[in-house]
């Protein structure tokens, strides 16, 4: 009796210690979260704006990967506040210049167009911009270039190379493990399912890959050729060559300005501030300098930009666009009174069809009440482009993935794989496709026939909102529709989109729709709190994805969703079926 007693104070005692720890826990992320917003830094004369993204730049709070033991404010930023940081930069007494200082910018390609456009405003100041590598990446260099001064460590690089994509194939591997995987899509150029259809790239795929690719490298490297005062056939010979990969080869090609130490750089950044080498300058990151912005002007006149950022599901949750949670925004921002317009910001490649159509059909009653302003990150393609189709007026950004005018279905099973290890299946049912699809026995007779029409239909549909928002007939966007992706540049061209713009021309033509003068930017979704995220990142699918995604890398764990996550099998997608990065 007494052991008894003893283990059950023991057990009082230790449940009592683990619930004190996670009490303390939580009172030291409220603690830390609130010296960290208590905290504003000033800014001290004669300083110099630092950027030096080692984050990943956001378009929404939905992107950020957090961790249960960030304390405080994530390091994050979003590319709203960093325009807005160097626009306020401009004009700022105590800002002298700008040292971009960036080898690996974690960014999409029209967020770098989007800074690269801002620093290139902030010129029109006369303070200085300088940049400095030791091994830039291509994005990062491309921002680079925009500075009046590129200066590269002496045994530095510069990774500039031109641009290619690499589409890898599964066929072989499903057919050897006996994976059976059935495709319906429409549109010769609805490329998601070719890596599970065929061993190679298809004509129509590597014609879009290909124009696609061009249009975005040449508005690059256009910029990049401007900038650097480059003729055509130098600046080819310089790519083709790789001569940024040699620090001198790439000073006599013109890629760079000096070679130098980061310390013989910072004496050159003082000379211009007219300070002794011998005593130091004052600098401010951009994450510091955003934490000293006011943004607040009007609060009864409010411009709200909602992001949709990452792929489309049904569902609740808030990472990617959940169609339940964005209804509900979607709602939110309808009734409320002081919210004069909304600009949708979409940055997504698609996912599910009815999700899609449910999230187009609440923008579609909220644009009955307010102006709907739609701008384009980089992607914009299928679902993404879908839900647009309520826009008043759609921005583009020139490299932005636009269109995917298609829509696919694909259920995998595992039946030969099973039958090869002794595992079978019988099945007893009450009609002929009761058993409508089974990962072990497959899909049934009536399955692939049923799925092929509502493929269609959803085609159909899809096409008809497009012919309505952008005023054209369905043989004209049959026509550019298909599957295929354009870039910007391309789909304002076509049609497609109404202007090439940044998000901030969005909000501005957001706030002349809604006659304001005096207005304030509110964006949406609002950031999780530290106790959301703990719980958040304490669910055991997120943990399990986050050990997979670690294990096999980002890229993989994506193809590996694709195929075996129940929210890419559910129903019709309109998916775009690559991601291009410049590296």
């Amino acid at each position: 009796m007494r052991n008894f007693i003893k283990n059950v104070l023991a057990n009082i005692v230790a449940i009592l210690i683990l619930l004190m720890v996670i009490f303390g826990f939580f009172i030291l992320m409220i603690f830390a979260s609130a010296i960290n917003g208590e905290q504003k830094p000033s800014i001290k004369k004669n300083s110099v704006l630092v950027l030096n993204f080692k984050n990943p730049i956001l378009d929404s709070y939905t992107e950020a990967e957090s961790s249960i033991f960030d304390l405080g404010d994530t390091k994050n930023v979003l590319l709203t506040d960093v325009l807005n940081a160097i626009q306020k930069a401009k004009t700022d007494e105590n800002i002298k210049g700008i040292s971009i200082e960036v080898d690996e910018l974690q960014a999409g390609t029209t967020q770098a167009d989007n800074i690269r456009d801002a620093i290139e405003d902030f010129k029109k100041s006369g303070k200085f911009v300088y940049a400095y590598g030791n091994n830039m990446s291509q994005k990062s260099y491309y921002l680079a270039t925009i500075a009046d001064k590129v200066f590269l460590n002496p045994v530095g690089m510069i990774e500039l190379k031109g641009m290619s994509t690499e589409v890898t194939f599964f066929k072989d591997f499903a057919d050897k493990y006996g994976v059976g995987i059935d495709i319906i899509r429409h549109g010769k150029f609805k490329a998601a399912v070719e890596p599970f259809m065929r061993n190679e790239i298809s004509p129509e795929n590597k014609e879009q890959l290909s124009t696609l690719l061009n249009d975005i490298w040449g508005n690059i490297s256009n910029k990049i050729k401007t900038a650097r005062k480059l003729d055509e056939n130098s600046f080819k010979t310089a790519v083709d060559s790789l001569y940024g990969y040699i620090p001198e080869q790439a000073i006599k090609s013109k890629l760079a300005d000096q070679l130098v130490q980061k310390s013989e750089y910072y004496n050159f950044i003082k000379k211009n501030l007219k300070i002794d080498t011998d005593k130091d300058f004052n600098q401010i990151s951009i994450g510091k300098y955003i934490n000293t912005l006011d943004n607040k002007n009007n609060d009864n006149n409010e411009i709200a930009v909602l992001y949709a950022s990452g792929e489309i599901f049904n569902g609740d949750e808030y990472s990617n666009i959940h169609s339940d949670k964005y209804v509900k925004y979607i709602k939110d921002l309808a009734d409320d009174d002081n919210v004069k317009a909304v600009v949708l910001r979409v940055n997504s490649p698609g996912g599910s069809g009815n999700a899609s159509d449910e999230i187009l059909f609440e923008l579609q009653q909220l644009k009955k009440k307010k102006p709907l302003i739609v701008s384009f990150g980089d992607y914009a393609a299928s679902g993404g482009y879908y839900i647009s189709m309520a826009a008043d007026k759609i921005y583009s950004e020139p490299n932005t993935l636009t269109g995917s005018i298609g829509v696919f279905g694909m259920i995998t099973n595992f039946k030969e794989l099973a039958n090869r290890n002794g595992i079978r299946s019988d099945i007893v049912s009450t009609n002929a496709n009761s058993q409508f699809y089974s990962p072990i026995s497959g899909a049934a007779p009536g399955t692939i026939p049923m799925l092929t029409k509502s493929v269609e239909s959803t085609y159909k549909r899809f096409v008809y909102f497009v012919t309505q928002n952008r005023k054209k007939s369905f043989e004209q966007i049959d026509a550019i529709g298909g599957g295929r992706v354009w870039s910007g540049t391309r789909a304002k061209e076509l049609g497609l989109v109404d202007e090439l713009g940044s998000i901030q021309q969005a909000i501005n033509f957001a706030a002349s729709k809604a006659k304001l003068k005096d207005f304030n930017v509110q964006n949406y979704p609002a950031k999780m709190s530290k106790f959301e995220e703990f719980f958040k990142n304490t669910q055991e699918e997120e943990i399990a994805a986050k050990v997979i995604s670690k294990k096999i890398g980002k890229e993989n764990y994506t193809i590996f969703e694709k195929v075996t996550n129940p929210k890419f099998n559910n129903g019709v997608q309109m998916s775009l079926p690559y991601k291009i990065t410049i590296k």
